[in-house]
């Protein structure tokens, strides 16, 4: 099974999980995050371990491309000397040698076709995981201006507002007391109303007081006639 298969898996077991037990959505997030760095880390050990595999496999090549030379040249002595058995016998260890580059060959090639689909996969995980970062990052920036939200609107509709509205109102009421209270002290000026009130009261006053010195004077002029 494949890296990217097998992460698959992994994810969507432990969503399904997270949602079937109502985990918020951030909390997905962070797990798939999670997820991905870990499967990240995985495969660029893979790809350490395939290159690692090919420069083993370097060496050994390397070592049985000299042996293999080596008897070679032992074969061509044997033959000089006249030994065709170990000749014979020389040219058998340098086939064998040559079989041993030709598995160790093949095994540099998968190597190298394992370290090249590894740096494939890290490219495009790393890809992904920018992209889920990013999203993760905009997530809570969308949880928080909405946690934001739900605050402001219970604090509007709480308690709280009631209580200091009725704290505002007994302010207002001890400052009126307090202004009525240096009306007492000070005096109480009249005011426009009062003034015409008064205005008012003293022409009737007048009138009055007219009235009453035309019948008084009448009253005299009229003792006086009687008395002559």
């Amino acid at each position: 099974m494949g890296l990217f298969s097998r992460l698959g898996d992994i994810i969507n077991s432990n969503i399904n999980a997270m949602l079937d037990s109502a985990e918020n959505p951030e909390k997905i997030a962070r797990l798939i995050i999670q997820e991905m760095e870990d499967t990240l880390v995985e495969v660029r050990t893979a790809a350490a371990r395939a290159m690692a595999d090919k420069k083993e496999m370097e060496r050994e090549i390397a070592y049985y491309s000299n042996v293999r030379d080596d008897w070679e040249k032992k074969a061509g002595v044997a033959i000089d000397k006249g030994r065709e058995d170990l000749a014979r016998g020389a040219l058998t260890a340098k086939q064998k040698a040559a079989g041993e580059i030709e598995r160790r060959q093949h095994a540099m090639q998968a190597a190298e076709e394992a370290f090249e689909k590894h740096q494939s996969d890290l490219g495009k995980l790393q890809a992904k995981l920018d992209e889920a970062k990013a999203k993760h990052r905009a997530l809570m920036m969308r949880r928080e201006a909405a946690e934001q939200r739900i605050r402001m609107r219970s604090q509007t509709y709480d308690g709280r507002v009631d209580d200091a509205l009725a704290r505002y109102a007994s302010v207002e009421r001890k400052v009126d007391e307090m202004e009525a209270y240096a009306d007492t002290i000070q005096g109480r000026e009249p005011s426009l109303e009062d003034e015409f009130a008064a205005l008012e009261r003293d022409e009737a006053v007048e009138k009055e007081l007219e009235a009453l010195k035309k019948s008084r004077g009448q009253s005299s002029t009229q003792s006086t006639q009687g008395e002559g």
